[in-house]
């Protein structure tokens, strides 16, 4: 059989320089910061639910980019777990793929709990609910969605964080990506393990840094825009190990 008929690397898939840009690109494009730091804080205000029933129904249309920013965001999550799958098979397959699922379900709870802010905006859109409850048990009806958003978004991260320090541990193990991006992510996931927990385990711990400290995780996607590109196909010897199939 000729070498012309032999099937290339490049027809079994993304190389890993792809799979590298496809990542970094969909990190970037996340719009949710335009969500948590300009629409819900203008909208959402603690501790005063009439207010934040009376800027929602005000502001319907704000209300809706926040959400279509989040949806849009977790598509790009489910994108971003393919493409780290890819860049990090060849480390080890099946940590690999375990790292992709986790990433998989923590987008899929996210959804679930974006829903929650749909049945806010159809509580407070539709005239037929503020007959049905009443000004006093519609507010309470959502501040309990909105609680309860808050909440579960929270716990979903426990599991984002641990989709996080499987990537590190990959990346770590890997000789064709910087073992100190590895350790940065290994250190945000567990974080991100420990911050949800905080109001059930240690309510007095000052761990609220923590949030802010999640940002240095752009460190990865910015070196994945910029060196991603120059990335080899690694051989086992190169990656210290067997290339696990």
């Amino acid at each position: 059989m000729s070498s012309t008929n032999m099937p290339s690397k490049r027809d079994e898939g993304l190389v890993l320089r792809q799979a590298a840009l496809i990542a970094g690109v969909a990190y970037l494009l996340m719009p949710v910061a335009y969500a948590e730091f300009h629409v819900f804080p203008t909208l959402l205000i603690p501790g005063h639910i009439e207010q934040t029933v009376e800027n929602i129904a005000t502001h319907r249309t704000l209300f809706i980019v926040g959400m279509l920013c989040h949806m849009v965001t977790l598509i790009l999550d489910l994108l971003i777990a393919w493409a780290l799958y890819v860049l990090l098979v060849p480390v080890n397959k099946a940590l690999s793929l375990l790292g992709a699922w986790f990433r998989v379900v923590y987008t899929v709870i996210a959804l679930v709990s974006l829903f929650k802010l749909v049945t806010v905006f159809r509580l407070l859109t539709v005239p037929y609910f503020q007959t049905l409850f009443g000004d006093q048990q519609l507010h309470a009806q959502v501040q309990l969605l909105l609680g309860s958003v808050r909440y579960e978004w929270a716990m979903s991260l426990v599991i984002f964080g641990i989709h996080l320090d499987l990537v590190g541990y990959l990346i770590f193990r890997s000789r064709y990506i910087p073992k100190v991006l590895g350790i940065l992510l290994i250190v945000i996931g567990v974080g991100w393990v420990i911050y949800p927990l905080k109001p059930y385990l240690y309510p007095r711990a000052q761990i609220d840094f923590i949030p802010w400290a999640g940002f240095a995780e752009l460190i990865f996607p910015l070196w994945l825009l910029i060196r991603g590109w120059k990335i080899q196909e690694p051989t086992p010897l190169e990656i210290g190990s067997p290339i696990s199939r």
